[in-house]
Formats: C-alpha cells, structure tokens, sequence
C-alpha cells in the first residue's frame, strides 16, 4: 500500500466492508474516500457513511492524473477479482491490488486480534501434538472447474454431494452411502454431506484417543479453512472447540443481506420452526438478525462431540422449516436451506460463545 494515495474500495458488501472495517483501525491515516462497484444493482448507496458509486461515474469526473494517484483495493471473493482488475484497467484506474484470501486473512487475523470480538487462531501458543482430523469436502458434478485446484492435504477427503441423483462420479465417497438425505441436495447444498457426516461418522462407535483429540469438519470443493501444521497443534494444545471463518460484516445488520436470497416466508417457516424445537434459540434469533457478522459458506473444523451436538440441533430445525415452507422442501430446489445453515450456524455459535472456545481462521477461496 501506497500511504501517500487516496484509497479506494472495489466492491459494496461483506469483504469490501470487512476490508474497510480493518483498514479503518489498522491503518487510520489511510482515508478511503469511496467504494467503487461495476454496477449500483441492489447495492447500497453509501456504506459505513461513505458513498458507493459506479465505476463508470467515478471515471467520468476523474483526470488521467487523479486517476493515477488513486489506488484501488479489490474487495470481492477471489473468483471474480481478474474481472474486476481488467474493468479497472479499461476505466484507467492503474494502480489496483487484490484482497486475495491470504490478504484477507491478515487484515482480520490483526484486525480481530487488536478488536477482540473474534478470536484469532493465530493468537494462541503453540504444543507438540496434532489431534486426528478430518475434513469432508463437498463437491458435485456441477462445480466449475478450478483453475487453481488445491493440492489437498491428507485429512481432506472430498465426498460427491447430491450423489444420489448424480450422473457423474466425482469422489470415491459419496452422500448417498448410509443414512443420508443425497435427494435433498437441491436446497441443503453442502449440507447433505455435513448430514452424512453426523449420521455416519460423528454417531458411529468407536473413538483413536478418545472424542476430545478428534476434530471433524466441513468445507466445500472452492472454500476451505486456511490451516497449517503449526495451527493443528495449536488446536489441540489449546484445547479449542471449533474453528469458525472470520465472519463477513454486512451493514446494516444480516437480516437485511438474507432478504437478498431469501422470501419472508421462508424466514418466518425458519422462525416458526425455532420457536416449537429451540425456544430458547427463537428468542434469541432476533437479536442475531440485528447485528452485522455472518458465519458464511457452513465452513467448519470442530471436536467430534461438539459438531455432533450442533448437527443434533440443526438438522431437525431445517426438517421442520422444510415441512413449514411454502411452497414445501419437497416441492422446489432453489438452495434456500443452504442459505438458512448459514445463518443458524451464526445463531448456534454466537448463542453458545460463552461455553465453547472458538477460535477464527481465513478462508481460502479457489478459482
């Protein structure tokens, strides 16, 4: 970063205000005089108090030498920043970088660490043995391809979501093995392979060293938690409960970004679901919808017990929802249950903050 340049954010959602939020406490000398987006569309015309303001108008009211002593900060998910660069570029906007997974990562990881409301993985002390893990990686035969495919590590093992109906095979594990809910996939996306997980691993018999040095976790084909062999140790040296993404703010609150995807009427099928199962959690759901952070993406590393009390606690919450939608579960495929995990995996973690000891990590966004 160029600390004698105005500052710009491309992007008007949850990274690019992430990014602002950080660079606001972390580099306070740094005045962001806009946020810049290809399009208004649904997109808000201020954000954090500052102006949100198509690429094309920017431009227009812009010299090739205001234009040169901009620079652009390119916060969107990783998949679409090359377009991005490249629309930059046209307009004459040169000097540009990307917020990439990795940048993402260290903007929260100092960000939270001087904040306090998230805790850091990277803050904790080190130990000397790596508990038993394993991430089950979702992927489909609709997954577009990767460009930058990742070289896996050894305890993630990619299993075929929506087997079922699939007619390509796509990994040596599937969701349709054992009990298992492979038919729903068309609106519980990844989370028919985190069902298959609960009732075929996290409730099968017969434990390596006991439920506490056992970790099991989720992740999609293009999304995984960014860990390394040093943050293994420090899980289990720690004694951490689960590991959650660094939550993406949304501004004014998570209510308002879900009504981007979601119909009031599945939102009050969820609410009525919660408030016949989980009343506790129904009073308490209002007051998550209020505020700003999203766990997203159903991204989890967690001990074997505690992910399989919170599966416990979801799946029949989103069995109920489906009964309550109209139209019902059984009658469309439009990925909202998918959308719904990601709001109760805020609501389970942030109501039971206090009891588990959870700790935050980036994640990696492939292309």
């Amino acid at each position: 970063m160029k600390n004698n340049m105005k500052l710009a954010i491309f992007g008007a959602q949850g990274y690019a205000l992430g990014v602002y939020e950080s660079m606001r406490i972390l580099y306070p000398d740094r005045e962001i005089s806009l946020f810049m987006v290809s399009k208004m569309g649904n997109n808000t015309k201020n954000l954090a108090g500052i102006p949100v303001r198509e690429i094309a108008s920017v431009a227009a009211g812009m010299t090739s030498e205001e234009k040169q002593n901009l620079e652009v900060m390119i916060g969107t998910p990783e998949n679409i920043q090359t377009d991005i660069e490249e629309i930059l570029e046209n307009y004459g906007f040169k000097c540009h970088s990307r917020v990439t997974s990795e940048k993402w990562k260290e903007l929260m990881d100092s960000f939270h660490q001087k904040e306090g409301k998230f805790r850091p993985l990277i803050s904790l002390s080190g130990g000397n043995d790596s508990p038993f893990v394993r991430i089950f990686m979702a992927k489909s035969e609709k997954d577009v391809a990767l460009i930058n495919s990742p070289a896996l590590a050894d305890y993630i093992l990619p299993v075929q979501a929506g087997a079922e109906n699939a007619k390509v095979k796509v990994a040596s594990r599937a969701d349709n093995i054992g009990e298992n809910i492979s038919t729903k996939n068309g609106n519980y996306c990844e989370l028919t392979v985190l069902y298959w997980m609960w009732k075929n691993k996290l409730c099968a018999d017969g434990t390596l060293d006991g439920n506490d040095g056992q970790y099991y976790g989720l992740s999609q084909y293009r999304r995984m938690l960014i860990l390394t062999g040093d943050d293994l140790l420090k899980i289990r040296a720690n004694d951490v409960d689960v590991v959650l993404p660094y939550p993406l703010p949304y501004e004014p609150d998570i209510q308002m970004h879900h009504e981007r995807y979601l119909k009031d009427d599945d939102w009050n099928a969820l609410l009525n679901a919660l408030k016949e199962l989980q009343p506790e959690y129904a009073k308490y759901f209002i007051q998550v919808l209020g505020q700003k952070y999203l766990y997203n993406y159903n991204v989890i590393l967690a001990k074997k017990q505690v992910l399989r009390d919170y599966c416990e606690w979801l799946f029949p919450i989103l069995e109920r929802t489906e009964e309550l939608s109209i139209p019902k579960g059984s009658e469309r495929s439009d990925r909202y249950i998918g959308y719904m995990g990601e709001t109760l995996e805020t609501l389970y973690f942030m109501k039971n903050a206090d009891r588990l000891n959870i700790v935050h990590t980036g994640c990696k966004v492939y292309t």
